[in-house]
């Protein structure tokens, strides 16, 4: 993990929306150390020790779809730099291309083996491979393709001083969201305008009251949603 200081962030992030949770994390950083060398030494243990799933899911949705085993997609992380975000593919082919950025609960897009691996959100896994070259951490703010971020206040900018994660407390709380999008019109817009700013507000939260061992916590609890 990178840690910059205030007058090397990117103009857009350095303003004064930002600056109390810069000074917040800034004076956390034995537990950004801490939180850095875990991520990297067990996403490495994990992806060994998890090697034979990935090869059975693999095949099974070479099995069920045409297309390629990994989902890649262009993603925002820390400081705004961009980055291809792994994950197993649960869609079709080009669905990009077909339609929204996000998917609701009865998105047709979504493949039979796509429905199992995102109701035990085995599609993450993949995203190993993003911590192991440190563009993203095990927990954080949720990784938005660069059209949402573009849609941030000053004050959400305060998120990307941190890597993007696999899981948060806003991921916990929104782990239904596409049933809340099932009904709308116009899925993007009511991503943007109403779900959005709602996780932000979880995801500030959780900067104000960072540590080590609560996202430690974070983990656990994300482990027990899943299984519930």
């Amino acid at each position: 993990m990178i840690w910059k200081s205030w007058q090397e962030l990117p103009d857009d992030i350095r303003c004064e929306a930002v600056r109390p949770y810069y000074e917040i994390l800034a004076s956390k950083r034995c537990d950004l150390m801490l939180k850095a060398i875990f991520d990297r030494l067990m996403a490495a243990i994990l992806l060994i020790f998890l090697s034979p799933i990935f090869l059975v899911l693999a095949i099974w949705i070479k099995l069920d779809s045409e297309g390629p085993v990994f989902f890649r997609q262009e993603r925002v992380t820390q400081y705004g730099q961009t980055f291809r975000i792994y994950k197993f593919r649960t869609m079709v082919q080009n669905a990009e291309q077909l339609g929204a950025q996000v998917t609701s609960k009865g998105d047709m897009r979504v493949t039979l083996v796509g429905q199992a691996l995102r109701k035990c959100r085995l599609d993450e896994l993949p995203q190993l491979i993003n911590i192991l070259e440190g563009a993203m951490s095990f927990v954080g703010t949720r990784p938005e393709v660069p059209r949402y971020v573009a849609a941030y206040t000053d004050e959400m900018k305060a998120t990307l001083l941190l890597p993007a994660g696999v899981t948060s407390i806003a991921s916990i709380r929104y782990k239904d969201e596409d049933t809340l999008l099932d009904a709308a019109d116009d899925v993007d817009e009511c991503y943007i305008h109403n779900v959005l700013p709602a996780k932000m507000e979880w995801n500030l939260r959780s900067i104000v009251e960072f540590s080590f061992f609560r996202e430690l916590k974070v983990m656990v609890e994300t482990v027990l949603a899943v299984i519930r």
